[in-house]
């Protein structure tokens, strides 16, 4: 016997409603990217929401994704305060005036570069999250999600994730 949220004439409401809601944001889109979301993605992805599932993915790659961010950020914050040390350090032993401006500097450059580096390991990082997450959504079945590096189709599938979010906020009939 079958539930009543799962019988054909619900489930047929349901999915009209949400490719309805999907086209209705892709038309917010900039031209350049609505040619990239033709309605065979959003019919395709309207059918994948058709059970939560999808959506608690996305939450809980979100989630993640937060949490990776912080913890990059205290990463960052960290090198930064012991900078901050290794300068205060450096004035505390360094009693005379033109000795300490040469110091200053060499660990000024030194600390530039340092932070370069680790900025650089940073956004290694959160590219190899993307990547993790495009993977997660492409094994999930979810339309227009495959690992890629191209900006234009990074910037298509970040559309896709907040037409998702949005979607999960709203009361589906």
């Amino acid at each position: 016997m079958e539930t009543p949220e799962q019988t054909p004439e619900i489930l047929q409401r349901k999915l009209y409603f949400l490719l309805e809601q999907l086209q209705d944001m892709a038309r917010e889109l900039p031209p350049k990217y609505q040619m990239r979301v033709p309605i065979e993605l959003l019919s395709g992805l309207a059918n994948c929401l058709l059970n939560d599932t999808v959506f608690e993915i996305v939450k809980g790659l979100m989630e993640i994704q937060h949490v990776t961010e912080k913890h990059l950020f205290q990463q960052r914050l960290q090198i930064i305060n012991n900078h901050t040390l290794e300068i205060q350090e450096m004035i505390n032993t360094t009693p005379n005036a033109s000795q300490q401006e040469i110091k200053r500097n060499v660990l000024l450059k030194r600390h530039k570069e340092e932070l370069k580096q680790t900025d650089m390991k940073l956004v290694i990082q959160l590219d190899q999250k993307v990547s993790d997450q495009q993977d997660t959504l492409e094994k999930a079945g979810v339309p227009g999600f495959y690992v890629t590096n191209k900006p234009i189709e990074i910037k298509v599938q970040m559309y896709l994730l907040d037409f998702i979010l949005r979607l999960s906020k709203m009361d589906i009939p």
